[in-house]
């Protein structure tokens, strides 16, 4: 009895190897197409070969582990033809930017600021003493801003404004939480910045009515009213324009700088990985 439960044992123990490695067969036979097509450029192809031996072979360990291996260079070289992408179009946004920039006015204190501002020209300070309107800006970031500024005899204490179309529509900011309020012998200067996205649309309201007469009400105490003149609204266009570009240029900057991070992270597992196959 004892002979048989022993003969049966080592039975099993075949079959389980014999299993075992025919499993290992099959999955190495996917890894090396999956190698194949790494060595070939198609990467998508080797993926697709190591997603399968994972999902059809997980007992496969040995052949899994050199997947890792395998996958680990693929993807690195993935991050690296990326890289080569974002380098073409960064280029490719900054020579763009290169050719808008003279169009327009860029502001920098050296000394205090980090990032410049861009400017229309009809809209730079010196141009403007005096005079109520909106004024839009964006910084070398892509982040766009507006600044609602008032100048009057007496003080309106306002914190939004109001713009509308010769049809009736209408946009209004939300009340501003950035406002500033002083004065200037007899005249009193109130000024209030809205962000882009914040702002109740007014600026790509202003921007697609470019060609329409639109008046603007100052909103607080009292109600001031005027209208933009056509340079003012070419302005809020021209710098929604500009923001594009200057965005683009920032997404594509964060993009690279995550894609080194993962290119250097995947170097070093590379490396562990060589010296775990001397040591084997």
């Amino acid at each position: 009895m004892k002979k048989t439960l022993l003969l049966l044992s080592v039975l099993l123990t075949l079959a389980c190897l014999m299993a075992c490695n025919g499993v290992e067969r099959k999955a190495s036979a996917r890894l090396d197409i999956a190698r194949q097509a790494y060595e070939c450029g198609d990467y998508d192809k080797a993926k697709a070969e190591l997603d399968s031996i994972k999902a059809l072979y997980p007992k496969a360990f040995d052949t899994r582990r050199k997947g890792n291996r395998l996958e680990r260079r693929v993807e690195r070289d993935v991050q690296r033809l990326r890289m080569a992408q974002l380098d073409s179009m960064l280029a490719s946004a900054q020579s763009r930017l290169e050719q808008m920039a003279s169009a327009y006015a860029f502001e920098k204190d050296k000394e205090y600021q980090q990032t410049g501002t861009y400017l229309h020209p009809s809209q730079t300070i010196e141009r403007n003493l005096h005079r109520s309107f909106l004024r839009f800006q964006v910084d070398e970031q892509g982040k766009v801003s507006m600044t609602s500024i008032y100048c009057g005899r007496t003080s309106i204490h306002h914190t939004s404004v109001k713009v509308t179309a010769p049809d009736g529509t209408f946009v209004q900011t939300p009340a501003s939480p950035d406002s500033y309020e002083t004065t200037d012998l007899d005249e009193h200067i109130e000024k209030a910045d809205y962000k882009l996205g914040q702002d109740g649309g007014v600026m790509h309201f202003i921007a697609d009515n470019q060609n329409s007469d639109l008046r603007v009400d100052f909103m607080g105490d009292r109600t001031y009213t005027t209208h933009l003149t056509r340079a003012d609204r070419q302005a809020a266009h021209a710098i929604l324009e500009l923001a594009t570009v200057l965005d683009s240029i920032a997404q594509v900057k964060a993009d690279m700088e995550e894609c080194h991070l993962k290119i250097g992270f995947l170097e070093e597992r590379i490396k562990r990985d060589s010296l775990e196959t001397i040591d084997q």
